[in-house]
């Protein structure tokens, strides 16, 4: 069954509530993230309650820095993909807008994570208590969690007063429960973060970003329209806008790409070799990723592909005339063979 994603924490229906959460910005779901959503996969099956992630859309440092470099490693469709095999049921994206920023920890907690629960209605019910039940059971706001994990480093709230102790504090008068999870590196000191994994890409070094992540580094996006350049040397690209994805070190790369899963493609995974930048031969006014895929013909463009940067394998350079550029293009084509046969 496909993740169920819900943008909202107001006029939720009683079966869209009551689960045990992982809570944070989870960019990137990196085994780090997975070790917070794995505490709240324990809980949801100790509660039975369903397990879920509460993410925000657009991530928080966007709304405060809006003019701050582009630095997502995901889209929120790769993150709702790649929380699927980690048995997360549910994905509450919320929208971190004006008045999300302007909530104090308290509030967060007991606006959007709390709100009376179906437990809660059923519990006031049963109390005998009339006006209580009635309020309980006519509000559709808040989450109703019946759990939260998060991570060491979590804050929340207005000037991120919130921490996991004051939400610990907030969820023993609320009706749910707390567990963090501390920091955890892999065994070889390899640091589990988003920062760290956008510190890898920067410096070209794909297996430690992958190792991190737990998966290679993907770009999804539409396939626009280029110059067409490509096709006029035998090298036909599909060209795709980076968008918010951080810029990893521009250059050529081996990668792996997905082709849409309707028609007549049906998911297939082919191997490619990709330029990503400005191409100084033929610059570029913003850098995109042109992926040629090898043994590959048919038109792709409006459709979204998604590929996976498997290994870097040059700079960018640039070129006297188009000649030296077709030789260094099957230079580099055999070289993303090599590697991707490896």
């Amino acid at each position: 069954m496909a993740i169920e994603v819900i943008r909202d924490w107001r006029d939720l229906t009683p079966d869209q509530k009551g689960a045990a959460v992982a809570i944070g910005a989870f960019d990137g779901v990196h085994r780090g993230h997975q070790a917070v959503i794995a505490s709240a996969r324990t809980a949801a099956q100790a509660l039975d309650a369903p397990l879920a992630v509460v993410s925000f859309d657009p991530h928080p440092r966007r709304w405060f820095q809006p003019d701050a470099a582009p630095f997502r490693l995901m889209t929120p469709d790769q993150m709702a993909r790649a929380l699927e095999p980690l048995g997360v049921e549910r994905l509450y994206l919320l929208p971190f807008d004006a008045a999300m920023a302007a909530m104090s920890d308290e509030d967060f907690a007991r606006d959007v994570l709390a709100g009376p629960s179906p437990q809660a209605a059923r519990s006031a019910i049963g109390q005998n208590t009339p006006q209580v039940a009635r309020s309980a059971v006519g509000q559709k706001d808040g989450l109703g969690i019946r759990h939260a994990a998060v991570g060491f480093d979590f804050t929340f709230g207005k000037g991120r007063t919130g921490s996991p102790e004051a939400l610990r504090r907030y969820g023993e008068t609320l009706g749910f429960t707390v567990s963090l999870t501390d920091r955890i590196d892999d065994p070889d000191g390899l640091k589990l973060s988003s920062s760290a994994v956008r510190e890898a890409l920067k410096a070209g070094d794909m297996a430690r970003a992958a190792a991190i992540l737990g998966r290679p580094f993907a770009i999804a996006g539409e396939v626009i329209h280029g110059d067409k350049r490509g096709r006029t040397i035998g090298v036909p690209t599909a060209n795709i806008g980076l968008a918010d994805y951080m810029r990893p070190a521009y250059g050529v790369y081996a990668t792996r790409s997905r082709l849409p899963k309707g028609g007549k493609w049906g998911g297939r995974i082919l191997d490619g070799v990709a330029n990503l930048g400005i191409r100084p031969m033929f610059e570029t006014e913003q850098p995109m990723l042109e992926v040629w895929l090898f043994d590959f013909d048919g038109d792709l463009y409006g459709q979204t592909l998604e590929t996976d940067l498997i290994a870097h394998l040059r700079g960018e350079m640039n070129f006297d005339g188009l000649e030296p550029l077709k030789l260094q293009i099957a230079i580099d084509a055999a070289a993303a063979r090599h590697v991707l046969a490896g």
